[in-house]
């Protein structure tokens, strides 16, 4: 290679190299890297540790061309994000097959996600078939794209521009083996489902990033207002992060804030009846500390309930703003009153009032 060579030229002294061309129309080598469909310890531990929100965006593969197999150039390419859960799941599925995998700059966001902020998008998918020079590596002009892609996605202006038809795949990455041995995706490989297992899998992230936050907050109720309101507190949080999730098809309304307000109301009964129950306070108290977690608990579960609009099938994008411009006020004002009375109760017990 020489230096009057354009610089879309990508080599590597680790990558296999296969002539193309860029768009400037020059003859130079396209880096192409290799993966198999092996799973080792350490890909487990990284998907442990994304699963669990450690180094959060930290857990990606190099943008660009790899070799799956021995793919020869009627193989075909299948676009993944560059987040290593998607690649990941790209690769097992395709266990036994020869393919190319184009991984798009996503930075370090899956296939759904990236799609909705446009970094799984049009111009990147065009991009990346320029700069990989795919057109000189395969003679086919068809690029298959994970189904939950296509928000991001036009295909026909992906195909104007690169000359690439973009076919969409199956929903899930197991369905892929069918997939290509049939050439078309059935009804239910298209149907987007969201069970139990895909909802729970969910509920660590969350976990981690209130973890810190609940536990200073049930410590310090623990000191001004009692074992019982600390143990609210943390109710209050697993009902949000991980009761939520599970029950989420089977509360009965339809927007997600209202049923962490339901979830969150049945959560707090137990903490009602204790207050309500306690003779030796004046009946002021009995009332205040009765009211309390009715007003804290659901908004702290309808609050953290929200944190899930992003990634179910449940609501639009459309809908998560309109709920939040209709909820939100609500939840704050149920917080705060309830925080105000809880100060109340606190400040009553420490000084011996109550």
């Amino acid at each position: 290679m020489t230096s009057s060579q354009p610089s879309c030229c990508l080599c590597s002294s680790v990558a296999d190299v296969s002539p193309c061309s860029c768009s400037q129309g020059t003859l130079h080598h396209a880096e192409i890297r290799k993966t198999d469909s092996t799973i080792t310890f350490a890909n487990r531990l990284d998907h442990f540790l994304a699963r669990w929100g450690m180094n959060r965006m930290g857990h990606r593969v190099e943008p660009g061309l790899y070799r799956l197999g021995n793919p020869t150039p009627e193989s075909p390419v299948f676009a993944s994000a560059n987040y290593t859960l998607s690649f990941d799941a790209l690769r097992l599925a395709l266990a036994g097959f020869d393919a190319y995998i184009l991984v798009l700059d996503t930075k370090g966001i899956n296939v759904w996600c990236a799609a909705g902020k446009g970094t799984f998008g049009t111009d990147e998918l065009v991009g990346r078939i320029d700069a990989t020079g795919l057109a000189g590596i395969v003679t086919h002009r068809k690029i298959i794209v994970p189904q939950l892609g296509a928000p991001g996605v036009s295909a026909h202006d992906v195909q104007r521009r690169s000359g690439f038809k973009v076919e969409y795949g199956p929903v899930r990455a197991r369905d892929l083996p069918e997939y290509l041995r049939t050439g078309k995706a059935t009804s239910e490989m298209r149907r987007v489902q969201f069970p139990v297992r895909d909802r729970i899998v969910l509920a660590p992230v969350e976990l981690v990033h209130v973890a810190l936050p609940a536990i200073i907050i049930a410590a310090v109720l623990w000191f001004i207002a009692g074992p019982v309101a600390a143990l609210a507190a943390i109710s209050a949080v697993v009902a949000g992060i991980v009761l939520f999730p599970i029950l989420l098809p089977f509360i009965p309304t339809k927007d997600f804030s209202t049923k962490g307000l339901l979830l969150g109301g049945v959560v707090a009964i137990p903490f009602v009846v204790t207050f309500a129950s306690t003779p030796s306070l004046p009946g002021w108290a009995v009332a205040a500390g009765a009211v309390t977690p009715l007003l804290i608990i659901p908004a702290v579960t309808a609050y953290l309930a929200l944190n899930f609009t992003g990634a179910t099938t449940f609501t639009s994008r459309t809908g998560v703003r309109k709920e939040i411009f209709r909820y939100v006020p609500v939840i704050t004002i149920m917080a705060g009153t309830g925080v105000v009375l809880g100060i109340a109760l606190g400040v009553s017990r420490l000084l011996g009032v109550i």
